[in-house]
């Protein structure tokens, strides 16, 4: 949301133009009309992906004609629009350097003064001055494996670090990350259809066992010369640098650094002028430590401070429970702000003003999700914000006032629909709008959630579709739908509960039964000893938890027809799959595995390793863990999907599952997408091919209906 200095209204772009709405009235204002949105030289409006104004708003920055790095449009060409006059400026293209190529420019950030913006381009960092075009190149190092002020692939996928540098809040130094890949091996994908010959397509990729990339972090002036470098302890090939921002003086500058292992976490505080650090606040675990990322939306940008820098928020889940916690800034105090048997979500809004904290939480029922607040000081309990009445999932984004919010809201027979209330007493701003009266339910009757215990005595949420004309004296074969894997779950309370994107048709009316299960591992609610059991043990206890909760369910349900059961899944729940109709052969007979790791030891490291250990030490758990040690077993029916272009989970371990089935005389069918990513999205026709191939498999050795 771009929102105005008083937190009453927003900006966004509305049929081609720049508008301003107060959200108390519902009253828009234009700030910039659609003419004036235009490239220098062109006819038609630019595409606004992305805009921000200088503090005096009397310019703004627009960011358009982007290009996907990875799985994110970050690249692209920024335009800085004159309001009064509609003056259009490229950014880039002004006098001190070689004008930067098109759609080159990354995170393009105007100085909390507004007299200069800061980008990437080329792996090298600039500043360009808003009134005269000047542009000042602060790295000269830059290259595909030296990347200066973002991330190279690892970083950005597994820890969302993407926009890799901060202005001070002076407007005179910048603070960035440099990553040296350039002892990073290749991955070498083959792109054989966009020319007659075939080329070579390098990532540079860290696999599991690999040492990470030396990271770094510097700070240079925005007049430039030298940057100097922070001397954090310790071999920078064998830890990560996951948070970095300066401290709201811009006195220092604060890093979180991981081990390898990701199994500790240290702060320092760092002095930019001579690069000193000191350590002040460090948390250990026997496993993992979530970062930022895992409870921000993928998004470690920003800290959360409190009073002017002295405190900040920290979550941690050293208790057993993910909780939030005051922290002083010399690390020597701390408040547990939210104590009890139960794991916060997000954060959504700090109010000091208020000495409130917003948060996104679901003791209940974790399978759903709703807004509390507690007080900042530790003298309160947490109360909940979302009024009784709609069980399901609920999201808001708070204004910078802590007054209004956008509310969402889901369930599982409900679209997501919104309205905007008033907090903390959670009114719609307007009645006419209140979404209790503007909901649309979908009846679902055939859809329930349930749980169900199996004979190791673990208990896990699921849901369950049953087809649209379900006669309980008929078998019906049941697919089931998988992830399991830390990275996700698939049991919640949303509108997509008991739809399947894949199948061409509704799965209900054909006569399946589709279900859902969560094991233990999944990233849900309930503890980290139930999120953290699963360390380096991904491929057994949650394949385990699948198969047993399968059985038993098929043992309660006459219903399921125990010989058409069928099972599906893509990346991590690909792998689920494979290692489903491998390990259990008796009970799935039918599988479909898209984008899916067959061998642990080809995904990259900082994943892998996070929830794995390191293969130096505990191989074994890495080869126990892999589809590719089971395929010998395969009895049922395989098809496996994978794109040649997948720079996330690679084509190789499609490969090398190939030649174990080969080696085994296992027959079964194999679909290579040329060049598509892990998405398999891109090209003409490929998203109604991928769910004909999908379908059609499903209808053959799955047949469905009653019998």
């Amino acid at each position: 949301m771009h929102w105005t200095a008083d937190g009453n209204a927003y900006a966004a772009v509305e049929q081609g133009d720049l508008v301003q709405i107060d959200i108390r009235t519902g009253r828009k204002t234009t700030l910039l009309p659609k003419e004036k949105l235009r490239q220098p030289g062109g006819s038609l409006p630019m595409p606004v992906t992305d805009f921000a104004f200088t503090p005096d708003s009397a310019s703004v920055l627009v960011f358009t004609n982007t290009a996907r790095v990875w799985r994110y449009n970050t690249r692209g060409d920024y335009f800085l629009i004159n309001r009064a006059t509609g003056q259009v400026r490229q950014l880039g293209q002004g006098a001190g350097v070689v004008a930067r190529p098109a759609q080159s420019l990354m995170y393009a950030k105007l100085a909390p003064d507004g007299r200069s913006v800061a980008y990437v381009s080329e792996h090298n960092v600039f500043v360009e001055e808003v009134a005269t075009g000047k542009i000042r190149q602060l790295t000269a190092d830059g290259t595909r494996k030296r990347i200066n002020g973002t991330f190279d692939w690892a970083y950005e996928e597994e820890f969302g670090c993407r926009d890799g540098f901060r202005w001070s809040p002076d407007s005179k130094q910048i603070a960035y990350w440099q990553v040296d890949a350039t002892n990073i091996r290749d991955y070498l994908m083959l792109n054989t259809t966009d020319s007659n010959y075939s080329h070579v397509v390098p990532v540079e990729y860290p696999k599991v066992g690999e040492s990470p990339s030396p990271t770094r972090v510097g700070i240079v002036s925005v007049s430039g010369g030298p940057t100097t470098w922070l001397k954090l302890p310790g071999d920078s090939q064998q830890h990560y640098i996951t948070r970095m921002e300066w401290f709201p003086s811009g006195e220092s500058v604060i890093v979180q650094q991981l081990n390898r292992k990701q199994n500790e976490s240290r702060l320092f505080t760092c002095n930019p002028a001579t690069g000193g650090t000191k350590e002040f606040y460090t948390e250990t675990g026997q496993k993992w430590i979530d970062i930022k990322s895992r409870w921000s939306r993928d998004n470690p940008v920003g800290w959360e401070w409190l009073y002017t820098g002295n405190a900040f928020i920290w979550v941690s889940e050293k208790d057993g429970w993910r909780h939030l916690y005051r922290v002083s800034a010399d690390g020597k105090k701390e408040t547990l702000l939210t104590p009890g048997a139960y794991d916060i979500a997000t954060i959504s809004h700090i109010d000091e003003a208020a000495n409130q904290i917003y948060f996104i939480a679901s003791p209940e029922n974790t399978n759903q999700r709703y807004l509390y607040r507690t007080r900042l000081d530790g003298k309160g309990k947490a109360e909940r914000v979302t009024p009784a009445g709609l069980a399901g999932t609920h999201g808001y984004t708070i204004s910078p006032n802590g007054r209004l919010a956008m509310h969402t809201f889901t369930n599982y027979q409900t679209p997501s629909a919104r309205e905007w209330v008033s907090l903390p007493d959670h009114k719609a701003v307007d009645p006419a709008e209140s979404l209790t009266a503007r909901l649309k339910t979908v009846a679902k009757p055939n859809v329930r959630f349930f749980t169900i215990t199996t004979d190791d005595g673990v208990t896990v949420d699921g849901w369950m579709a049953k087809p649209t004309d379900f006669d309980s004296t008929k078998k019906y074969p049941v697919v089931f739908y998988v992830y399991g894997e830390p990275a996700g779950s698939t049991v919640n309370d949303d509108f997509s509960v008991g739809q399947n994107r894949l199948f061409n048709g509704d799965m209900a009316k054909a006569g399946y039964v589709y279900v859902a299960l969560d094991n233990r591992g999944t990233p849900n609610l309930k503890g980290a000893d139930w999120r953290k059991s699963i360390y380096r043990q991904i491929g057994r206890i949650n394949i385990r938890d699948q198969a047993m909760a399968t059985k038993k369910l098929l043992a309660q349900h006459a219903y399921l027809d125990s010989s058409r059961v069928a099972v599906w899944g893509w990346s991590g729940g690909g792998s689920t799959t494979l290692h489903l109709l491998f390990q259990y052969p008796d009970i799935y007979k039918t599988g479909i595995a898209i984008a899916a790791v067959g061998n642990q030891l080809f995904y990259d490291n900082i994943y892998q390793e996070r929830y794995m250990g390191l293969p130096q030490e505990n191989r074994d758990d890495f080869v126990a863990g892999s589809p590719i040690t089971y395929a010998k077993n395969l009895r049922g029916n395989l098809l496996y999907i994978h794109g040649t272009g997948d720079d996330n989970v690679h084509y190789d371990n499609a490969e090398v599952l190939i030649n174990e089935l080969v080696k085994h005389n296992k027959q079964f069918q194999v679909m290579p997408y040329p060049n598509r990513t892990h998405s398999i999205s891109e090209g003409e026709g490929t998203a109604q091919h991928l769910k004909t191939l999908y379908t059609n498999y499903l209808l053959q050795h799955c047949p469905p209906g009653g019998r």
